[in-house]
């Protein structure tokens, strides 16, 4: 859940209907039940988990409910380290670009989601008659969209392995920081080098993140079921350094060469900032467990309908037509009018010249023979 008490009222009708109504167990975050659920004997179904528990959060959850915008599907897959559940968003944020779900239709989503929904029309792999829907274990089930994540590893200089290893939903970004200078990073993939970049940062992006600090920094919008990793540029000091769309099995290693100016700073999703010293670098592959979000409606529907609802993409105003006046005014025009088809003349055959060779002083002389 999103902090902030205007949320709460939402957050205690969803537990109350996943558990009282529904006799589901509910694992809430361990600040939001010592805050609101400890000792209340209505609650009785909540449950939390301990720090220690989270690498095996995945074992005992089934899907995920988040109640907000964008930074808590992001909050849910910094808490996944490793596999993660369905989840499923609700749009009480700012932007929700991500969180495609009605909070009004709430009970309906979630019944889908619990007993499985009946309208996945497009869902060409599954063939149950439309009259045996209402049989038991006749339910379509929900849509799911599989959003990549980064492996990212960050290396000190002169390590044996990894000091620490994140799961990134949207982006890494190593800018310049504080510093006056730009940032200078050798950046190589598989082991090639291929550029040094030169600028006040750069980001590896997924598709999921591409519409968000990419697409600012002047990348392109892709769709999430594009598989793909975003190289862009943050105002970077050569005119032709342009973002470039790599393949997922792409890996990528960014490092800060022994001798650069200054230092840089690395952040993964927004989080955990985190400096990087001359020789350190951050390796980046696509990890092997992406984050399933439950569309409300299809595959490419949500994404569309969210940029038309975030981005206002292609938003014009459209032309007015033209009156009966002006469409007879234009039949009218000269341009409009048909013309006299062209009748080509043959010409008479040409007198034949003769070319002499060139003047001793380098000039061509021309006579013609006839008359």
């Amino acid at each position: 859940m999103k902090l902030g008490d205007e949320l709460l009222e939402p957050f205690l009708e969803v537990i109350n209907f996943l558990g009282r109504e529904n006799g589901l167990r509910v694992v809430v975050e361990p600040s939001v039940y010592e805050q609101h659920l400890r000792g209340r004997e209505e609650y009785l179904y909540a449950y939390t988990f301990t720090p220690g528990d989270t690498e095996r959060l995945s074992e005992y959850v089934d899907f995920v409910v988040c109640i907000g915008g964008d930074g808590v599907i992001l909050h849910t897959s910094y808490l996944f380290k490793s596999s993660m559940p369905p989840v499923i968003a609700f749009n009480m944020g700012s932007m929700g670009f991500l969180t495609n779900h009605d909070f009004g239709n709430f009970r309906d989503d979630l019944r889908d989601v619990i007993y499985g929904g009946t309208k996945l029309d497009s869902c060409a792999l599954l063939s149950i008659d439309a009259g045996s829907l209402d049989e038991p274990g006749n339910s379509l089930g929900v849509m799911v969209t599989l959003r990549m994540r980064l492996e990212c590893e960050i290396w000190r200089k002169g390590a044996i392995k990894a000091e620490q290893c994140v799961q990134v939903l949207n982006e890494m970004v190593i800018d310049r920081g504080s510093s006056a200078f730009l940032t200078n990073i050798e950046c190589y993939e598989k082991g090639r080098f291929i550029s040094r970049v030169q600028a006040d940062g750069i980001m590896l992006a997924t598709p999921t993140g591409s519409t968000a600090y990419s697409v600012a920094a002047g990348g392109s919008m892709v769709h999430p079921n594009v598989p793909a990793i975003l190289l862009t540029p943050v105002c970077p000091h050569s005119l032709s350094f342009r973002p470039i769309i790599l393949p997922d099995y792409a890996e990528i290693e960014l490092k800060v060469p022994d001798n650069a100016r200054c230092t840089a700073w690395v952040c993964f999703d927004g989080r955990m900032r985190q400096e990087l010293s001359r020789g350190d670098s951050v390796k980046v592959r696509m990890s092997e467990n992406p984050v399933p979000t439950i569309n409300r409606t299809d595959l490419t529907g949500d994404w569309f309908d969210s940029l038309e609802r975030c981005f206002r993409w292609s938003d014009r105003t459209v032309q007015k037509p033209l009156s009966p006046e002006q469409l007879a005014d234009l039949n009218s025009s000269p341009a409009h009018q048909p013309q006299p088809a062209a009748v080509s003349v043959p010409s008479p055959p040409s007198t034949p010249t003769a070319v002499q060779a060139p003047a001793a002083n380098g000039s061509a002389h021309v006579s013609a023979n006839g008359a």
